[in-house]
Parts: C-alpha cells; sequence; structure tokens
C-alpha cells in the first residue's frame, strides 16, 4: 500500500533539542552564578550534563527507570560529578528548564521546507514523541509547526515509550492510520528503527548525529532535505 501517515519523532529530528537545551541551560548557569559559586566552567558542566541526561532518558526508554527519577536526578548528579552536593540548586535547574527551554524554537535545518513539501503532497503528519506530555505540545505551538499535524502523541499519554509496541498501536489508532499505510522517521535508532519496524512500519533513520547505524532494509538520511526525494 501506498504510505498516506508519517509519523515524525519531534526531538532532533524537527525541534532541536541539543541547541534549545543548551542555550537555556546557559542561561540558568549564567543566572545562578554557578561558576562564581562553584568554580565550574558551563562547558565543562554541560558536556557531562549531556552524557548523564542520554543515558537516563536510554534507561527510560528500555524501562529501567520512570521519569520522576529522571527529573531528580539529571542535574544533582551533573553537579555531583563535580563535587558539588546541591539538591536546590539541581532542583533549582529541573524546575526551571522545561519552562524556559520554550524560550528557544530553534527547529533542525529543513523541518519547516520539508513539512511544507510533504503537506503539499497530501501527506497525513503526525508526531509521535517519548517527551514529556506537558512541553511536547507547547514545543510544536511555540516553534510554529503545529498545524502541519493532524495528531500530537506523547508517549506519556499512556506512560509506555518508544520502541514498545503499545506505543505504537495508540498512536496510530489515535490517527486513524494502518500500519501498511505508515512510516516512522526518528533519530533513535532503537527507538524509532527498531521500534517502527518491530511494529510493522516502513522507517527513514535520521543519522543526525552520525551514529552511523544501518540495516539492508533502512533507508539512512543525513540530512532532512533527502526526505523529498524519497517520498
Amino acid at each position: 500500500m501506498k504510505i498516506q501517515h508519517i509519523f515524525f519523532d519531534l526531538d532532533n529530528t524537527l525541534w532541536d533539542h541539543r541547541r534549545n537545551a543548551y542555550l537555556t541551560l546557559k542561561d540558568i548557569f549564567i543566572r545562578e552564578k554557578v561558576s562564581e559559586k562553584y568554580n565550574l566552567n558551563f562547558e565543562d558542566f554541560h558536556r557531562e550534563y549531556f552524557t548523564i541526561n542520554e543515558r537516563l532518558w536510554e534507561q527510560i526508554r528500555d524501562g529501567e527507570i520512570d521519569k520522576d527519577y529522571l527529573r531528580k536526578h539529571r542535574f544533582y548528579d551533573s553537579f555531583l560529578f563535580f563535587g558539588i552536593d546541591d539538591l536546590e540548586l539541581a532542583q533549582l535547574f529541573e524546575d526551571n528548564f522545561l519552562d524556559e527551554i520554550l524560550n528557544y524554537n530553534d527547529l533542525v535545518e529543513g523541518a519547516f521546507d520539508l513539512l511544507e513539501y510533504l503537506s503539499g503532497k497530501n501527506y497525513q503528519l503526525h508526531i509521535l514523541s517519548n517527551g514529556f506530555m506537558e512541553v511536547t505540545y507547547r514545543k510544536c505551538e511555540l516553534s510554529g509547526i503545529k498545524n502541519y499535524f493532524k495528531t500530537i502523541t506523547s508517549a506519556d499519554e499512556i506512560n509506555i515509550r518508544k520502541p514498545h509496541p503499545e506505543i505504537y498501536e495508540y498512536a496510530l489508532n489515535k490517527a486513524g492510520a494502518e500500519k501498511e499505510e505508515s512510516m516512522m522517521i526518528g533519530d533513535d535508532w532503537i527507538a524509532d528503527v527498531e521500534g517502527g519496524k518491530s511494529f510493522g512500519l516502513k522507517v527513514i533513520f535520521f543519522d543526525v548525529f552520525n551514529d552511523n547505524y544501518k540495516a539492508p532494509d533502512v533507508t539512512v538520511i543525513k540530512k532532512l532535505s533527502e526526505i523529498k526525494t524519497l517520498l
């Protein structure tokens, strides 16, 4: 069957989470005078935070921890790495981060052009994100891409995340889509590619961070603009 429904991951596939998070954290770091208080360089802090946060998100994806654990530990563990045992500071970062990240809404290069192109081709477009429900919809709204999507689904809605089949089933039912006419596009090899394939979807891996994963039956792109030659 011809592809009619395209499900996009959001963070780092369309919405530039890595850049937006970096800018947000830098704002909070400077405002709270962390360098002056603890003689800590922002770039060093951010590098360690990024490593810890990525690992925690992988654990959430794999069902090893829950959302509350991540929110309690990602900043606390980052500061603790530098010998800074300051739970109050870590919680301040956490409380401000989710609200303030929405002050930055840069999209991945080519996102607007691709959505405009696909809409013009009459594809039904959808978001399927593992991100927090409280910010997923607002990211789409504030970045100006919300109206391109027929449905916006966060895994929080059923507390089951990609790559588990239940979240794919839920998203397709919500969209009124059949597997045979649906495709998943995302930057996470396990959640988006392996999860989508296992569920029975066609998949495109957006290798935005040069992870260089490959499989015989998986299309790999380095830029969003490449999708225009495929669909």
